[in-house]
């Protein structure tokens, strides 16, 4: 959206360097994300080069949103479902809420009772999602956002989908990647976060 003269010069300004840093670190996360990717570090890419099609949108910070986030009690574990035909046990730990693109939303956020056993992990929670982008500017089989207990706070946490990631099954088959359930699918597109692997948009 455009302004006139002045008052648009200063609005712009004042934007743009609040929103440096925003930009800046997410540059630095995806960076990380990518080296972690190759098989060296145990990810799915073998070759250095296929990086290059490690695609992902633009910063966006108006899909940076605040959810509400209310604990499930005594919810029951159960087995997820993953692409490679095994399960993994999760239970549901709380509900988000929040508004995206003028819409509210809610998803999910799940416990994997696996991996909270390790000592480095023990506070590791999973959102994964689907949305309208699935299947098209995006995996088909859902991405994931990876959180903390200590990220919610007051009953509130930020939900940052441009640090939505592809399983690696998006990648190479064969991986036992989580199918989001059902009720993860959004009903908005989220044009953030990573893109199909291969895709140049």
């Amino acid at each position: 959206m455009r302004f006139l003269f002045v008052l648009l010069s200063s609005f712009l300004t004042t934007v743009s360097v609040a929103q440096t840093p925003f930009a800046e670190q997410l540059a630095r996360h995806r960076e990380t994300y990518k080296k972690d990717l190759m098989a060296s570090a145990g990810g799915p890419i073998k070759v250095e080069a296929d990086l290059a099609y490690v695609q992902f949108y633009s910063p966006d910070s108006t899909y940076r949103v605040i959810a509400t986030a209310e604990r499930i009690p005594n919810a029951e574990p159960f087995e997820m479902p993953t692409y490679n035909g095994q399960t993994r046990s999760h239970v549901a730990y709380a509900v988000l809420t929040f508004v995206l693109n003028g819409q509210k939303q809610q998803l999910t956020l799940y416990r994997n009772l696996n991996v909270i056993r390790m000592p480095e992990y023990r506070d590791y929670l999973f959102l994964p999602f689907k949305d309208a982008t699935s299947g098209k500017e995006t995996y088909g089989g859902g991405r994931y956002i990876d959180l903390r207990t200590g990220d919610i706070k007051d009953g509130r946490v930020t939900i940052d989908f441009n640090k939505a990631y592809n399983p690696y099954c998006a990648f190479q088959e064969g991986y036992p990647c989580p199918i989001p359930p059902q009720n993860n699918t959004l009903s908005v597109a989220v044009e953030a976060g990573e893109k199909a692997y291969g895709k140049v948009h």
